[in-house]
């Protein structure tokens, strides 16, 4: 796991430096970043239930897993993601504290929501997300995440979900959303989930994760190598994803410098 972690440096440098993070300025800027991003929050569930239905037993009637240290990894992490708290202490999954932290701030979430509610077939689902109006950069992160997913190899799905993931992005929002919120801004909810983001993904999830993946590939060199590539492809889909953002954003400047 640390040599991956080490070939993987590379591409963790450029989403560390990405030129994205000196292009959020406001609160628009931020509504362009949030449309995209929450569908990245959203997918990540998608991930974390695929683990637990193969890391868990499920089925009735029950029967124990195989493997009673992953399960009770995935298990913990699921508690954490699906059913942590908000700032007043009321349950909420990380999807549902990002989706109340951009309307405070005034994005419409009612077209996210239909998007994601219409995504309820695996078996269709790249077309599904084809038919959607959205972006290209963002149907294409969308995309690659279900198709791994399809795959159905759970140390790949779990590559995605340890490596794919980087845990330093929120590191770089928090300094610019609090920026842009000393203007009065109501972007509370956003910092404080993103706070939340490094205290429970960073510190626990993040090495829970890891041994969870340690554990799935077992020290065979064919698993190792699928986590590897894997694991490159889905830092390349997130680098993707930030390229597309910030072009939206930069088109959205050039046009109102032209009005």
């Amino acid at each position: 796991m640390n040599n991956i972690s080490q070939n993987l440096e590379p591409l963790k440098d450029k989403l560390r430096n990405h030129s994205l993070y000196n292009n959020i300025k406001d609160v628009e800027d931020l509504k362009i970043f949030s449309s995209a991003h929450v569908y990245a929050v959203w997918d990540f569930m998608s991930l974390l239930k695929f683990l637990q239905i193969n890391l868990t037993s499920v089925s009735v009637p029950w029967f124990p897993n195989k493997n009673t240290a992953t399960s009770k990894l995935i298990n913990e992490i699921v508690a954490g993601e699906e059913t942590d708290e908000d700032q007043d202490g009321v349950p909420a999954s990380h999807f549902e504290l990002y989706i109340d932290s951009i309307e405070e701030f005034g994005l419409n979430t009612s077209k996210i929501i239909k998007n994601i509610n219409s995504l309820n077939n695996l078996e269709t689902i790249e077309n599904d997300i084809d038919e959607l109006n959205l972006k290209n950069y963002v149907k294409d992160f969308l995309k690659f995440t279900f198709s791994v997913i399809k795959r159905g190899k759970v140390h790949e799905v779990a590559s995605v979900f340890t490596f794919g993931r980087e845990d330093l992005i929120p590191d770089m929002f928090i300094p610019l959303i609090e920026g842009i919120n000393a203007e009065n801004n109501d972007l509370n909810k956003l910092i404080y989930y993103f706070k939340r983001h490094i205290e429970v993904d960073g510190d626990m999830h993040g090495p829970m994760s890891m041994e969870m993946l340690s554990y799935l590939c077992n020290n065979d060199p064919i698993k190792i190598a699928d986590s590897s590539s894997v694991s490159e492809e889905a830092l390349l889909a997130r680098i993707s994803l930030w390229d597309g953002i910030e072009n939206e954003i930069k088109q959205r400047k050039n046009n109102y410098e032209k009005v």
